[in-house]
Parts: C-alpha cells; structure tokens; sequence
C-alpha cells in the first residue's frame, strides 16, 4: 500500500526531528552553542548496536539502555559548559565531537573503520517492526518527545534555562543553580539524540563513524536555527523543509543539477540560507524577537529657567 522509499524518507525524518528538539532545548532554550551534537547521535546508535549484537540484549532492552547511557555520557559532556560560553563553549564542544568519531572510527569495540552490521529490528508480539510499522512507532515516539519537551519547557526547568540563556550572571543572582541545570539540559538534550541513534540504528541495520560526523551537527544547528531557536514549531518546519527540499530534487529529477554533486548543493544551500537568516531574521522564523520592553520611563527634565530650578 505504500512506497517503502517514501515510508523510509518520513522514518528519517522523524529522527532528524528528534535531533533538533535535543539541540534546541541546549540551544535555544539554554542558551548553550553546541557543535557537536552528532557525537550525542553517535553513541545513542553505537551503544544500541554494540548492546543488541555483542551482549546479545533484546532490542528494545538495547534502545532504553542506550537512551540511559547517552544521558549519562552527555551530562559528563557538558561540564565543560560551566567553564566556557558562547564561541568557546562552540569550540570546545566542536572538538569533543571529533574526538569522539574519531573514537568510533579506532576503538574495537566500535568495529573501527568497518563498523557494526547485523543490527536487529525490534519486534512486537512476533511481528518485526518494519516500513509502516516502525514508521507508526517513530510516530508515538516523536509525539512523545514533543509533548515533554512542551512540558519541560513551560516548568520551572524551562524558566530557569530561559534566565540562563539571557544573563548567567543575572541567573546565579536570582539564587538559580546554573551549574545544575547546565549539566541537566545538555543530559536531556543528548538524550533526545541518543534515542534517535538507537532508533536510526535499528532501522538502517549498519552503522559506521561516518553517519556521525562534523556535517551532521552543522546540518541539524542549521535547522535548527532556520526554524527558530526556543520553538517547537521552528524545530518541526526547519527539520521538514530542509530535510525535504534535497528529497525534492531526488524525486524530480531536475536537468539543471548533477545528483553527484547533491550533498555539497545541499550545504552550499543551507549555508546561503544561515547568512540571510543572521542578516534579518537572527533567532529564525518562528523565534521570538529579543525585544526588551521600557517597563518605567524616566521623567524628561526641562531647561533650568535662570533661578537654577528645574520646572516640573
């Protein structure tokens, strides 16, 4: 009833998906820049992978583990943000993310420079999850990951990441605990693309350090930022439009554009768009304006007649 090739492009969607609401909430709620967000995607899908094939666990025993372990590993991660912010803090988490492919690409345990193949699907009820049906479970997961983001965000969680984002100092002076929910959002944040790997793992059933590199953090900082940094909303229509304006191009098979050369039209193009965005849109389409708001006017002070007095 349905292409697999289209069930596939919605599959990858979703998880791409997944990935922007994991960097949105470090950076757009937080405030913290982070290039190296597919090392989180990396070991989400390597730890799912290494669990479900070499220890022999049960796939979805396998997807939680991973989810956990990311969690862990990605708050260990972010400590440096307590130290470093803004173009450093960009840096420092830019390294870490090649130190870690790097990692997958040598260690044994990763398969170095093979990888891993012969990864599992899930399966329900004896049923294998495949096409439709993990697409309809991406589905539920997604509106999931959705829904808590919404309800973090709303909390005090999210206010405090909100004050953060605007003014650390200002933070620390309302008696929040910036060293904790610094360390809490990168957590979560690489939570979120930890379960996108373990799903992407599963799915594709062959994983190697080059689906986790430098591009891939570039491409979902790009949507990210495109859609609207702190928005839900920017997160879904970045993701879908980005994601599917190269699938576009698949389908249609434009005479103006060589498809060998597809991946690098694809960067030229999300570069142009993140200047243009910077140059008049600087938080994307549906964030919010940073607008500070006069909440007192000060009274305006009139010429002293000659008595030296001030006339009210």
């Amino acid at each position: 009833m349905f292409n697999p090739y289209y069930v596939d492009i919605v599959v990858f969607l979703i998880i791409y998906i997944l990935l922007g609401l994991g960097l949105n909430l470090i950076t757009g709620y937080a405030g913290q820049v982070s290039l190296g967000h597919a090392a989180f995607f990396g070991i989400g899908a390597y730890s799912s992978a290494i669990l479900s094939t070499k220890a022999d666990l049960n796939p979805w025993l396998a997807i939680l583990l991973a989810i956990l372990i990311t969690f862990v590993i990605s708050a260990i991660l972010g400590l440096p943000s307590l130290r470093v912010r803004e173009d450093f803090l960009a840096i420092t988490t830019l390294g870490m993310g090649l130190i870690i492919q790097s990692f997958f690409k040598n260690a044994n345990i990763t398969g170095g420079a093979y990888g891993i193949d012969m990864i599992p699907t899930p399966s329900l009820f004896g049923m294998k999850l495949e096409n439709v049906s993990y697409l309809i479970f991406l589905l539920i997961v997604l509106l999931i990951g959705i829904y808590a983001v919404r309800k973090m965000t709303q909390s005090r969680i999210g206010r405090a990441w909100m004050v953060i984002r605007e003014d650390d100092i200002v933070a620390q002076s309302m008696g929040i605990n910036t060293t904790y929910y610094k360390v809490l959002v990168f957590a979560i944040g690489g939570a979120y693309a930890g379960a996108a790997g373990a799903l992407f793992a599963h799915k594709v059933s062959y994983i190697s350090s080059d689906s986790f590199g430098f591009s891939i953090s570039a491409t979902i900082l790009s949507m990210v930022v495109i859609g609207g940094l702190g928005s839900i909303r920017g997160t879904l229509f970045g993701v879908g439009v980005l994601y599917l304006l190269p699938e576009m191009f698949r389908l249609f098979q434009f005479t103006f554009i060589d498809m060998k050369y597809l991946d690098m039209y694809k960067m030229m193009l999300y570069g142009l768009l993140m200047v243009v965005m910077m140059r008049y849109r600087p938080n994307g389409i549906f964030g919010k304006n940073n607008t500070k708001k006069v909440l007192f006017k000060s009274p305006r002070k009139k010429k002293p007649e000659k008595g030296g007095e001030y006339v009210a």
